[in-house]
């Protein structure tokens, strides 16, 4: 197949399976609570990645190996338990479209803790997606409520971790394969993760039986597909079209995640959209050469 052809098949593949996560997670959160969602997350993602877990540590140094936790810690488990709690009181669209400020707080990270030449450039393109982040909660049809405004915060500290393990990764495990950097990491992760399901009585649910049934089965495909999958397809595109076209599945994201809310019933009004435009802007200008 034609290489670009396979890279573009990639990346729209990519940005539905990523998109689609938020409203899976609103589907788990429908029968279960929130830290049982991203524990079922956790280990299902974990138990795909198991057969690469042997070459995984084969290959990545044992100095490397607690960076590698970090880097499981900050860009998986946390942001999962925070994005569910985050759901059980805002809409799965909205959480997308703060989540496509990870790239602003990537750069904010890289200037602030690493001294990124060049950053200072980039200030009006940082400041006009921070102005979509801070008009948002102004945007929504009902206006500001100061309680889900809280649990939008949650959302903006997952987002921070993923900033955090992305320059964790860049400058740390550069040269080591993504796949082998997740399998090894989801190795970690997937205990803690066991122990919570254990620990809050997962397994003496009548799992089988609806409503159950449905939110298991949600929260277990955005382990498989929407962690674990997705983590080798991303490997996959990079491999095949390079890190920066890869990078514009940050552009599709909201936009698939809005669609999904729109058919679930969430309501997204028309000033919301102005402020995942104006972030959009920002992370589009941020990412110019």
């Amino acid at each position: 197949m034609n290489k670009t052809l396979t890279g573009w098949l990639l990346f729209i593949l990519l940005s539905l399976i990523w998109g689609s996560s938020f409203i899976l997670m609103k589907l788990g959160l429908a029968a279960l609570p929130a830290y049982q969602v991203a524990s079922i997350r956790m280990v299902s993602a974990g138990l795909v990645l198991l057969p690469f877990v042997f070459r995984a540590f084969k290959t990545i140094e044992k100095k490397k190996r607690f960076i590698v936790l970090i880097s499981g810690l900050l860009g998986s488990f946390f942001p999962a338990y925070l994005y569910c709690f985050a759901e059980t009181r805002i809409d799965s669209a909205i959480a997308a479209i703060f989540n496509s400020l990870t790239p602003l707080f990537t750069l904010i990270i890289s200037a602030v803790f690493f001294k990124l030449p060049g950053a200072v450039k980039k200030l009006p393109a940082i400041l006009l997606g921070l102005t979509g982040l801070v008009l948002m909660p102004f945007a929504a049809e009902k206006g500001t409520d100061f309680t889900d405004l809280s649990y939008s915060l949650l959302v903006l500290c997952a987002t921070i971790c993923y900033a955090c393990n992305v320059n964790i990764v860049s400058r740390n495990l550069g040269g080591t394969g993504a796949l082998n950097i997740a399998s090894m990491a989801f190795c970690f992760l997937l205990p803690p993760a066991m122990a919570i399901l254990i620990f809050t009585g997962f397994f003496n649910l009548p799992l089988t039986t609806e409503p159950y049934a449905q939110s298991v089965l949600a929260s277990s495909v955005l382990g498989v597909v929407g962690t674990a999958i997705a983590t080798i397809i991303f490997y996959m595109l990079v491999k095949n079209a390079g890190a920066l076209f890869a990078s514009l599945v940050t552009y599709a994201i909201p936009v698939v995640a809005v669609i999904w809310g729109l058919l679930y019933g969430e309501q997204i009004t028309i000033a919301e959209v102005g402020c995942l435009f104006l972030i959009l802007a920002g992370v589009y200008l941020v990412n110019r050469r």
